[in-house]
């Protein structure tokens, strides 16, 4: 073989081998990753020191001495703790031979708790009411999953964490790997006692199904919640009703087990329930959950999370909560004489969650009220749930139950069951986007008859004021659409690690603002945004328009000051995007350098550093004209570098502009002409106050002039005509 070759053999080899080594590491689990970040004794009282670790996933016993006081081992080896962000939680975890959690340590994150002002010390002492639980009776069935409680703002990052612990602490002693036994399962005996009867094909009605339990109700009225916050010590949550009838219908909820052959046929119909039982694997379960009422099942952290945080589903003291990707949403019920619902949603239970349908399970609720400006009580409910025995049958030699196969030449069509949840949030958000496109349509109108709307600076102004109105109030403070370095940043890290259209196809807003930017780009620059479509921009503009109807003294920068402080803003976003590169996390914090999550998406209401610094840059814009834009937007300065491919100049300049004419220049509302009379397009906000001047037959001295040449032309004509008119009676 020809060295040449047998070198790339070998590279290759030792790439496999590398990859099998990451692997099994990966397989093995991270605890030895984290380790180094806690001491014995943080985890277990007055231990000090480590063992080896054992098994997979791997145990770390922790020693006093020579004696044994317990174990630590690592959340996410366990069990799901992806968290708000997408990317696990890891927490290690201590634990003594009894089942008793002794000690917690959040080792490693990426939830964003931090930008929305949320200190992490919060979090932390939320999650550590876990310790001190003895999760034995938990792992038996014999005591419910305990609660950890709700951080206002980080209720996805604090469910995730807390059932994460749970989840992991009560696998491992079923395991029987803490010195006792399991002895927590269903025997063998009793399984194989009864199972589900899949040959029973009967498809009854709605009221049939709730009748004999095969579907479970949950009614709670206004009142009955009041009750519950009153009874748990809430008087403030109790007194903050959602309606002030008491009997009014806080959620009545129904729940069933549709991967149960006769109950799927009868609430799915027959196509979606074949669909179903093709996509779920061996002993996999699904539910419908559907409810009406004042109360919604669903939230809405599932839309900015990616998890269910208002129900969870237990059973023998195991609990798992639903993610966007377990979730399909349903219009109606096929069941004849189901009622209409105001949501109704179809879950598949995660792989790493055995729900036995033949033992009693419960579907808990959460409920939530605010009880001040930002915090908020919580109160659960449960929906108890045990599978009617006219679905099992007894046969000691019956299998584990699933639902039955779908015929191998079955080949159903597409249908919502397989939508995946950007295609669901468009939908959803169907409104918002029309609003949006529409808006869309009408500043590329304005774009491309520009010239004939600035020929009328008094209608001019009123349109651009209302756009920017709309922008404001609309974009930004209804439907939350403020684009931010942070997308760029993220957008460039998917670029390089593992992108997805459906990642960012999952804010519909969002990808329609972007796609049109870019188009924008194109054709005129940054300007569009900047100028039109940003809502922080707007709010500055607006701001210093009042303030010079007020009279508020404007501050015209110096020019050689202003050039010198352009490059700030490149400066800000070349350190965010090279700090993106080394850690996303970081960066984002970082990108609280723009105020837009301040003053747009959460309103000011905020800690006070943050609005004080929003506040501060306003102030500084009702003297300067949009101070924030000029020097500091990190954004503005991403979008200025791609746009100088622009394809076409829209701005029209006459020869007189900078010599001798400065009107455009000193009258430029962020200064983005040179004294030379040049348009810098990497500042210009297309704001097209300089097409007013172009076209004003009295402000623009090119206009000016000819007019005067005009004017004097017309007077010669006109004096000459008496002078011709004599002319011609004398000739008579």
């Amino acid at each position: 073989m020809h060295p040449a070759w047998r070198g790339l053999v070998a590279l290759l080899c030792a790439t496999v081998l590398a990859a099998f080594l990451c692997a099994s590491a990966n397989a093995a689990g991270r605890v030895q990753e984290f380790l180094s970040k806690a001491q014995p004794s943080e985890m277990v009282p007055d231990a000090d020191r480590f063992g080896a670790p054992q098994g997979d996933p791997p145990l770390v016993p922790v020693y006093k001495g020579d004696e044994l006081r317990g174990y630590v081992y690592l959340n996410s080896d366990f069990t799901n703790a992806v968290g708000y962000s997408g990317k696990p939680i890891h927490l290690l975890v201590g634990i003594d031979p009894k089942g008793v959690v002794r000690g917690l340590k959040l080792v490693s994150h990426s939830e964003p708790i931090v930008l929305v002002g949320i200190p992490e010390r919060r979090v932390i002492d939320a999650i550590n009411s876990l310790v001190g639980k003895e999760f034995g009776p938990v792992a038996s069935g014999a005591e419910r999953p305990p609660q950890v409680d709700i951080v206002s703002g980080a209720t996805v990052t604090v469910l995730v964490m807390g059932d994460s612990v749970v989840r992991s602490a009560v696998r491992l002693i079923r395991s029987g790997r803490l010195g006792g036994t399991a002895g927590t399962t269903t025997t063998a005996a009793a399984q194989a006692a009864r199972s589900l009867d899949l040959q029973q094909d009967e498809i009854r009605d709605w009221q049939s199904l709730v009748g004999d339990g095969s579907v479970r109700r949950l009614h709670l009225t206004v009142g009955d919640v009041n009750d519950a916050f009153s009874k748990a010590g809430s008087a403030a949550a109790a007194q903050n009703a959602e309606s002030s009838d008491a009997d009014d219908t806080f959620i009545d909820l129904y729940v069933a087990p549709v991967s149960v052959p006769s109950i799927g046929r009868a609430m799915l119909g027959e196509d979606a329930y074949r669909q179903l039982a093709q996509r779920l694997k061996p002993g996999q379960q699904a539910i419908v959950v559907a409810g009406n009422g004042l109360y919604s099942f669903k939230g809405s952290g599932y839309v900015r999370g990616g998890i269910f945080d208002r129900i969870e589903l237990i059973q023998e003291g195991a609990g798992v909560r639903f993610r966007d990707r377990n979730h399909t949403r349903l219009g109606d019920l096929a069941a004849d004489g189901a009622p209409e619902f105001r949501e109704i949603a179809l879950f598949v239970v995660p792989d790493d969650f055995s729900l036995d349908l033949a033992e009693p399970w419960q579907l808990q609720l959460l409920v939530q009220r605010s009880v001040g400006a930002r915090d908020k009580a919580f109160i659960a409910f449960d929906l108890g749930y045990t599978l009617p025995e006219r679905y099992f049958k007894r046969d000691p030699r019956a299998g584990p139950a699933s639902p039955s196969p779908a015929p191998s030449d079955a080949a159903p069509a597409l249908s919502d069951l397989e939508e995946p949840l950007w295609q669901r949030m468009w939908r959803s958000n169907a409104v918002s986007i029309g609003v949006t496109a529409a808006a869309l349509m009408v500043l590329t109108a304005i774009f491309f008859f520009q010239s004939a709307l600035v020929r009328r600076p008094a209608v001019y102004t009123w349109v651009r004021r209302g756009y920017l109105a709309f922008t404001l109030v609309w974009l930004g403070w209804f439907a939350n659409a403020q684009l931010s370095v942070v997308n760029v940043v993220t957008f460039t890290n998917a670029l390089i690690t593992d992108f997805s259209w459906e990642f960012f196809l999952a804010a519909p807003l969002i990808f329609v603002l972007w796609a049109a930017v870019a188009g924008g780009l194109l054709f005129w620059g940054r300007g569009p945004f900047c100028g039109w479509l940003c809502p922080f921009g707007a709010l500055q503009e607006l701001l210093n328009n009042l303030a010079q109807w007020l009279k508020v003294p404007q501050y015209r920068v110096p020019w050689g000051v202003h050039e010198r402080l352009w490059p700030v803003k490149y400066i800000i976003f070349l350190g965010l995007f090279g700090l993106s590169l080394y850690s996303l996390p970081m960066a984002e914090r970082f990108a609280e350098v723009e105020p837009f999550k301040t003053a747009i998406i959460l309103k000011f209401w905020r800690y006070w550093p943050f609005v004080l610094y929003a506040v501060a840059l306003l102030v500084a814009g009702l003297f300067v004209e949009r101070f924030f834009c000029r020097y500091l937007c990190p954004l503005g300065a991403a979008l200025a570098i791609p746009g100088r491919i622009r394809m076409f100049e829209w701005l029209k300049r006459w020869p007189e502009c900078g010599s001798p004419c400065q009107r455009c220049a000193k009258e430029c509302p962020v200064q983005s002409i040179h004294p030379e009379g040049q348009i810098n397009v990497n500042e210009c906000i297309y704001c097209m106050h300089c097409q007013e001047l172009y076209h004003d037959p009295n402000r623009c001295l090119h206009n000016v002039q000819l007019r005067l040449k005009r004017e004097k032309r017309a007077a010669i004509r006109a004096s000459s005509a008496p002078a011709r008119s004599g002319l011609t009676e004398t000739s008579a």
